[in-house]
């Protein structure tokens, strides 16, 4: 579209040339005719007529093509002016013997309408938003943005190949022949009996899948070290928690970017679940390299035993998965808490759900959970899996905690009552007791 209308201004150009070089000189031609012979009118000389209609229809077409292409509602709006000041001179040339003067007057304007168009356009060009190159440069460049698009791609999809044949090299090279001992001796495998095609790609298959299990898999078999000997102290639960969303929670603002909000009551629940009741332990999937920092700046006074992260997890169905049994622990002294279920799919009957901490600053869910833990500690429970499979069934088992809490007092409260109530009543039933069953006065 571009080039057809560049081409249309230029070949109007070319018509307002030829336009304005005949009528300059049919006006010249008037003028000198009127000087010599007023009575001679234009519209009688066959030449000039010739001239005029010429000039007329050069000028109409060019109107055209200009109000056409260009855009702009000044220089259309002068076009068109020009137009019905030129189509009125020419009646005049045909009708009248002083024609030039309302002719004139509509070639000013049209000479201001195109110097108007031409600074437009040439503004255009400057801040490229005109057009610049002709249709012909434009399908050269795109042929030449084609050309290197194919030459881009033939080049990716060579790379592409050699780096999967360099790669299959490699494995075959590395992983298909049979082990060597010290002594360059072959060594027997389960593959050895099988065509030596099938066991160089039944190698190279058992390798990747030893390298796929061992991305997935905790990094050791023993993520935490033995349990202390006495004369140590080893607390008698172990209490495995999540850090993010847990303990604290990612904040990011325009000002700070990110920082990590401690949840309230963090500081006493530490303190009240630590050594000598709990064994603390933070085990999460995120990298150590974010994790450490902030465990230090949490926990001053070192209540946390322990820091487990990504690479102690398990990689199950695209998530991190926290596996105890490679925490070297008795699991009936394990409690995990966590906010996601799929991070303790292993192990449901240890992990106690509670709900995603989002940032709130009135949230009192760790006093809840230090009491639900020091109960547990406290009454000195053989098997917390019982405990934690009951309250699995509530959507909120803090809160069930907390009204079964409650109700305990209350009977606890009336026992207490009952008992008062009988102690006060006790005297006065040994009194009276005393009174019937006491030997009379002797004789």
């Amino acid at each position: 579209m571009a080039g057809v209308q560049w081409k249309c201004i230029k070949n109007s150009k070319k018509l307002l040339n030829n336009f304005v070089n005949n009528f300059k000189n049919v006006t010249a031609c008037n003028s000198a005719s009127l000087s010599h012979d007023s009575s001679r009118s234009v519209h009688n000389s066959a030449s000039d007529r010739s001239y005029a209609s010429s000039s007329f229809t050069a000028w109409h077409k060019l109107g055209q093509s200009y109000t056409s292409s260009v855009g702009h509602s000044q220089i259309n709006l002068r076009i068109s002016e020009s137009l019905a000041l030129s189509s009125s001179g020419f009646r005049t040339l045909n009708n009248s013997k002083a024609p030039h003067c309302c002719t004139n007057q509509s070639l000013c304007l049209f000479h201001s309408s195109t110097n108007l168009f031409s600074e437009k356009q040439d503004s255009q060009s400057d801040k490229g938003g005109g057009p610049k190159t002709p249709p012909d440069e434009d399908e050269e460049a795109q042929r030449k943005e084609r050309e290197s698009y194919w030459r881009t791609m033939k080049l990716s999809f060579i790379c592409l190949g050699a780096s999967f044949g360099i790669g299959g090299g490699f494995l075959i090279y590395e992983l298909g022949p049979q082990k060597r001992d010290a002594d360059g001796n072959i060594i027997e495998d389960e593959f050895s009996h099988l065509p030596p095609v099938k066991q160089l790609f039944s190698r190279i298959a058992a390798e990747l899948q030893s390298w796929n299990k061992m991305l997935k898999k905790p990094s050791r078999d023993k993520l935490l070290p033995d349990p202390l000997e006495p004369p140590y102290h080893q607390p008698p639960y172990t209490l495995i928690l999540e850090l993010t969303d847990l303990l604290v929670h990612p904040d990011w603002t325009y000002q700070t970017g990110w920082r990590f909000k401690k949840r309230p009551n963090v500081d006493a629940f530490l303190e009240k679940v630590g050594p000598p009741l709990f064994e603390i332990v933070i085990y999460t999937a995120e990298q150590g390299l974010t994790v450490f920092p902030i465990i230090d700046s949490l926990d001053p006074k070192q209540m946390i035993s322990y820091r487990l992260v990504r690479d102690a997890t398990e990689f199950v169905d695209g998530h991190h998965v926290k596996n105890l049994d490679c925490i070297n622990r008795d699991l009936s002294k394990v409690i995990v808490v966590d906010w996601n279920p799929d991070s303790v799919k292993l192990h449901p009957n240890n992990a106690l759900v509670i709900p995603r901490w989002k940032g709130q600053d009135t949230d009192r869910t760790l006093v809840d959970l230090a009491a639900f833990l020091q109960t547990i500690a406290i009454n000195q429970v053989e098997d917390v899996r019982e405990v934690l499979q009951y309250y699995r069934q509530f959507d909120d088992p803090l809160e069930t905690f907390k009204e079964n809490q409650r109700k305990f007092l209350e009977q606890q409260e009336e026992r207490r009552k009952a008992e008062e109530e009988r102690k006060k009543n006790k005297p006065l039933a040994a009194k009276w007791s005393g009174s019937l069953f006491s030997s009379g006065p002797k004789i």
